[in-house]
């Protein structure tokens, strides 16, 4: 099993390569969840996540004739890019099988690092299956992307970093979807202070490393938001590492998520990845678990699609009252748009779309039926601007507003 040796081991290894990432406290997420929060930017890597660092310390350590062979590794994305990166720097072939649907920025980003890179199956177990059997016709090494001794050790120098920044840390929030990253850190942290809470974080879509430790049957969904922890297969090695020395395993939904990737991006103006958030959304969905505790949170990683990221945005401006859509019934004739658009103007609504018809409504014949997509400084301000419409007369309603989210 991988000790505390083996992690200084590798800190001293890939020193100079990696970047020690910054670790800083967030007053603002603090004041918002009630933990002393601190923050580990690993999404800052030269690659864009954390997995820079074990995929180097395993290249590191591949004998000469491997690195002449080459390498093969099966990845959703940031082991494919890590693997890619670190074995172009040493000049050693790297082949990487990665699921058909991995956003489009982690596949070109893989391919700009030399890597020759091979798209199959639906999910990391079909991919993996095929690399397998890749692996074997081509005579390549495999690096796999957390079961792996090396891996986890590389993985494992994020505590080192972290804890030598505030040695006071009372728990340590981590991702969990293999386990290669919470194995090596709850190693190194229980090494350096025994009495530090280790938490595992997954999704409530893909909990294969709890269901396994509880002896369940492994059912996962088919899709969440982060894809870079939907795993459904723990490792052979981190499954042990992470009943010995984790304390609590975490599920949070996709909309926790969510919340979180735009939280950071509002608060902290860094851009995080689904799996990168999980932390700070087991936060925000157990805030009495980390009230009043210093709190450190592994982003770890940062490669989000431009579009996923758009829709993240838009979604969360319509939870919070910022973008709302407005059904309103103006007389049928002439002038009565212009008086609505006025009543919204003197509100200080931004009007971003309007659509009208007169066929698909239940009101009367003299009646039309107007839809605003309006922008709003928040709840408050909407009603502020319902009560002015209302107080005009206007007819006025909202399938936003009927789903909760005033």
């Amino acid at each position: 099993m991988v000790t505390i040796d083996d992690i200084h081991n590798a800190a001293d290894a890939i020193a100079g390569h990696v970047i020690d990432t910054p670790c800083k406290a967030s007053h603002r997420l603090s004041e918002m969840t009630g933990a002393e929060v601190i923050l580990k930017f690993e999404n800052h890597q030269f690659t864009g996540s954390f997995k820079d660092r074990g995929a180097l310390f395993k290249l590191l350590n591949l004998s000469p004739r491997d690195r002449k062979i080459g390498v093969i590794a099966m990845s959703a994305g940031n082991h494919a890019q890590a693997v890619a990166y670190h074995a172009q720097k040493l000049g050693i072939p790297a082949t990487i099988v990665m699921p058909r649907h991995t956003p489009d920025v982690k596949i070109e980003r893989t391919k700009g690092f030399g890597a020759e890179v091979l798209l199959h199956g639906t999910n990391l177990h079909e991919t993996t299956e095929y690399a397998l059997g890749l692996k074997r016709d081509r005579g390549l090494l495999l690096i796999h992307p957390y079961d792996d001794d090396e891996i986890i050790a590389g993985q494992g120098t994020i505590a080192l970093e972290m804890l030598g920044a505030f040695p006071d840390l009372e728990c340590l929030v981590i991702p969990i979807g293999g386990g290669g990253l919470i194995a090596g850190n709850a190693v190194a942290a229980k090494a350096i202070n025994p009495n530090i809470d280790l938490i595992g974080v997954q999704t409530e879509r893909f909990p294969s490393m709890l269901q396994s430790i509880q002896g369940l049957p492994i059912r996962c969904e088919t899709s969440t938001i982060a894809d870079g922890i939907a795993v459904k297969e723990p490792g052979d090695l981190t499954l042990p590492l992470v009943k010995e020395y984790v304390d609590e395993i975490l599920l949070v939904n996709e909309s926790h998520i969510e919340e979180a990737v735009l939280m950071l991006l509002e608060v902290e103006k860094t851009v995080v990845e689904g799996a990168g958030a999980v932390g700070l959304a087991a936060l925000l969905s157990n805030p009495q678990r980390f009230e009043g505790r210093r709190t450190g949170l592994l982003l770890s990683g940062g490669n989000i699609g431009l579009l996923r990221l758009s829709s993240i945005i838009q979604r969360g401006l319509v939870r919070s009252g910022r973008l709302v859509r407005l059904q309103v019934g103006i007389p049928d004739v002439p002038g009565a748009l212009a008086d609505v658009t006025r009543l919204l103007g003197e509100a200080h609504a931004n009007i971003v779309e309007i659509r009208h018809q007169r066929a698909f409504t239940d009101l009367s014949l003299r009646l039309a039926d107007v839809e605003f997509v309006i922008q709003a400084l928040g709840r408050d301000h909407l009603r502020e601007i319902l009560a002015v419409l209302t107080d005009s007369g206007y007819q006025v309603s909202s399938p936003d507003i009927k789903t909760g989210n005033m």
